[in-house]
């Protein structure tokens, strides 16, 4: 073990935050290109691309969850992570590489479209991202200590993460996405392989002491099944049956002509997560009902997010008609910029030291009444650049909470030996949404007229998360 690991050096703790910091950065080039790159270069239809974007969530569906159970438990290329944070790295770069020419990777495969290839190379960028995205995050809970440590590993991850987040939009906003992928893709090659050269990761993982409990002890053995799984998951059972119920009907080619379904998993959301709202701790679940309430007040914030990351160009394009395509794409980016630069500012610099001194739940609750408002700005006043490079501002206080405090939240609440489980099942609450957001925001927002109606949907969403998160109990 290197020296600077031993002391926690801050040059450790700016290593560390490396490997996210490449997925981050693949997702950052993903945020800002994709929609426009499909929009403008392949001319694809806003609802083709909401499926185009569905892949992402489901590779996290099968990235995560799995690879977060496998890296429980193997240990090779002297690491449980590590290996894993390699193979996504390379994937991820060569598949953004991919991006701008998926014409050519079309005629050469000789395929008639460009969407399903674009699907399967979003499926596959998505796939590497997932793959890495789990063991980037549960390393830091393995080599850091419980508590302001641990805190520390994961609002550094954010604030450098986000510093080059920002740098992906500037890129793009001061030449164009082209540039930005081409550069993007050395960036997320370097960072997966040079720092996991310089950790050391512990060869066994602190399980929590034994209990004398019988239900406890069952519980624990239960926890890596598919039952087990599903349990733990349960405020987000409505979004999973959508999802299975959306993707098919799309893949069909059926129409909808209303809104039954969307409109009965909102209902069944509701009421199973103000069911977990009211859960208490019973025996037997060992530490799942407050592991549930987290992924409950969670989901709803990428609900908002993710309508705003994929649908934002839709916007941008009615607001601006005159504008020209490379315009647009440079808007877009300084948007996300924007929001990014707050994101990676707020961190380490503000959210550590409020988190201190009032506590991680309280400090997350802040951020999100802040986003809530934000959203309700852009509905409202979010008509020229300006307006809404401002008000994205107030955005990304929420999107600095989002990436790194609920991180800390959940590593305090589970086992440190099913620390990758957990961050796969925690992560479902984010990719389960993403797809309600591809497959049913989607179609609703491709028939409105108006298209600032993402912001009422994403005011809306973080308004129950906020709600949500004030039922979370804060840890000692």
């Amino acid at each position: 073990m290197h020296t600077f690991q031993q002391n926690k050096s801050n040059s450790f703790f700016a290593l560390l935050s490396l490997p996210s910091t490449a997925m981050g950065f693949a997702l950052s080039i993903q945020i800002s290109a994709l929609s426009w790159i499909l929009t403008t270069q392949y001319n694809l239809d806003i609802h083709d691309v909401g499926l185009v974007w569905a892949a992402g969530p489901l590779a996290g569906i099968i990235g995560q969850v799995i690879i977060g159970v496998i890296s429980d438990k193997v240990w090779f290329w002297k690491g449980r992570r590590r290996p894993f944070i390699l193979i996504g790295g390379l994937l991820a770069a060569l598949m953004l590489l991919a991006l701008p020419n998926l014409d050519i990777i079309s005629a050469g495969l000789g395929v008639g479209g460009i969407l399903g290839v674009a699907i399967a190379v979003a499926l596959t960028l998505d796939l590497a991202i997932n793959v890495s995205f789990n063991p980037t995050r549960s390393i830091i809970a393995d080599v850091t200590d419980e508590g302001d440590e641990r805190t520390k590993g994961y609002t550094w991850m954010q604030s450098i993460s986000g510093t080059f987040g920002v740098l992906a939009y500037a890129v793009g906003a001061a030449f164009n996405n082209y540039v930005l992928i081409y550069a993007g893709s050395v960036i997320v090659l370097l960072f997966s392989i040079v720092p996991t050269l310089f950790i050391t990761e512990p060869r066994e993982l602190e399980a929590e002491a034994a209990s004398e409990n019988p239900a406890e002890q069952e519980a624990a053995r239960g926890e890596d099944s598919f039952l087990g799984m599903l349990i733990a998951i349960r405020p987000l059972w409505a979004f999973l049956a959508y999802d299975v119920y959306a993707m098919g009907r799309r893949m069909l080619g059926i129409e909808p002509a209303n809104y039954y379904a969307e409109i009965a998993c909102g209902v069944a959301t509701l009421l199973l997560v103000a069911l977990t709202m009211l859960e208490k701790d019973r025996p037997g679940e060992l530490h799942l009902s407050s592991f549930r309430i987290v992924i409950a007040a969670h989901s709803f914030s990428w609900v908002g997010i993710q309508t705003t990351f994929v649908f934002l160009i839709a916007y941008l394009q009615q607001e601006l008609p005159d504008m020209a395509d490379i315009d647009l794409g440079r808007v877009g980016s300084m948007s996300f910029l924007v929001l990014n630069a707050v994101g990676a500012l707020l961190p380490a610099l503000v959210l550590m030291p409020l988190a201190h001194r009032i506590g991680r739940i309280k400090t997350h609750v802040i951020c999100m009444a802040f986003m809530t408002l934000g959203y309700v700005g852009l509905y409202g006043f979010g008509g020229s650049p300006m307006h809404i490079y401002v008000l994205m501002a107030v955005v990304g206080i929420g999107w600095a909470a989002i990436v790194s405090l609920p991180f800390a939240i959940v590593s305090q609440k589970v086992s440190q030996a099913r620390m990758g489980l957990y961050m796969g099942l925690f992560n479902l609450s984010v990719v389960l949404p993403q797809l309600v957001v591809s497959l049913g925001v989607a179609l609703m927002i491709s028939r409105a007229p108006d298209k600032s109606i993402i912001f009422i949907v994403s005011a809306a969403s973080l308004a129950l998360s906020t709600i949500a998160w004030s039922f979370v109990r804060e840890d000692d």
